[in-house]
C-alpha cells in the first residue's frame, strides 16, 4: 500500500492522501481503501468519499475517535495482500456526430487526425471512473489516448448540453446535466447517469470501468426517447478486480 498522510477536515472529518497527481496507481489505493471500509463498516463512519489522490473520510467523533479511526485505517493499509473487488464493466453508446460532437472538427484539426480517427482513439479504450465529482454523477474517466489530449477551451461554453461527453487533458468525462464547461465536446450519449427514481443514486461508481461504443444519429434519437419515456436500460458486467 502506498503511504498516505492524514489530514483533518473540520471536526467530523479525515482526508487521506496519497499523492499530488493523476495516477492510476495513486487512485486504485484510494478506491481499495474505500472498499475495504465500507466492507469493515466501522462504527462511525458515516460516509467515504473517494477523489483522484485522496480520500475523505466523514465520522461521527462521538462514536469513534479521530485517534482510533486512523489506527484502524493504517491497520488496513499495512496489509499485504489485498483481494479487490469485483468491478463493473459499462458499455455506453455515444453519438459522435457532429451535430451532437460541437468541438470535434476543431478537436481534430488540432490534434492533426481525422474526425473518424477521433472517434475511433476515443472508443477504442477501456476507461477506468477515477471519482465522480463537479456535477452529482459526473465520472471522472482515464487514460485518454496521447493522441487527443488537449488543454481545456480558452472561452468555456456557458451551456453543455446533459449527456454531453467531453475531453480534457488526460481525461474524458460525461456531463449528467445542462452546465458550463471548458472541456471540448466529442459526443452525447442518450443514457441518464441517474437511476430512476432519483434516490436510488448515481448509474456509475468510481472504480467502474467503462468503454464507450460508437451510434449513428438515428440511434441516439430513438435511444434518447426511450431514456426520456424510462424504458431505456443499460445493464454492466462484473469483472474481476486487479491487484
Amino acid at each position: 500500500m502506498l503511504p498516505f498522510t492524514v489530514h483533518e477536515a473540520g471536526d467530523t472529518g479525515l482526508v487521506l492522501d496519497f499523492g499530488d497527481k493523476i495516477d492510476a496507481c495513486i487512485n486504485q489505493h484510494v478506491l481499495k481503501i474505500a472498499d475495504q471500509l465500507g466492507d469493515l463498516a466501522l462504527a462511525g463512519i458515516h460516509e467515504t468519499v473517494p477523489s483522484f489522490r485522496s480520500l475523505l473520510i466523514q465520522y461521527d467523533p462521538a462514536i469513534v475517535s479521530a485517534t482510533a479511526l486512523v489506527a484502524s485505517i493504517r491497520q488496513l493499509a499495512a496489509r499485504d495482500e489485498i483481494v479487490p473487488a469485483a468491478k463493473r464493466l459499462w458499455r455506453l453508446p455515444v453519438c459522435y456526430d457532429k451535430t451532437l460532437a460541437q468541438d470535434i472538427s476543431a478537436l481534430a484539426e488540432q490534434v492533426g487526425l481525422s474526425e473518424s480517427s477521433v472517434v475511433e482513439a476515443h472508443s477504442s479504450r477501456t476507461y477506468s471512473i477515477y471519482m465522480l465529482g463537479f456535477l452529482p454523477g459526473q465520472p471522472y474517466l482515464g487514460d485518454l489516448a496521447p493522441e487527443l489530449r488537449v488543454a481545456r477551451r480558452k472561452n468555456p461554453r456557458l451551456k453543455v448540453p446533459g449527456g454531453s461527453v467531453g475531453v480534457a487533458t488526460s481525461l474524458t468525462s460525461i456531463f449528467p446535466m445542462e452546465t458550463p464547461s471548458g472541456w471540448h465536446l466529442i459526443g452525447r450519449t442518450p443514457v441518464a447517469l441517474w437511476h430512476q427514481p432519483v434516490d436510488l443514486g448515481p448509474l456509475l461508481a468510481p472504480g467502474d470501468q467503462v468503454v464507450f461504443e460508437p451510434i449513428d444519429l438515428d440511434s441516439f434519437v430513438s435511444l434518447a426517447a426511450r431514456a426520456a419515456a424510462g424504458s431505456l436500460q443499460i445493464t454492466p458486467t462484473t469483472i474481476a478486480g486487479t491487484s
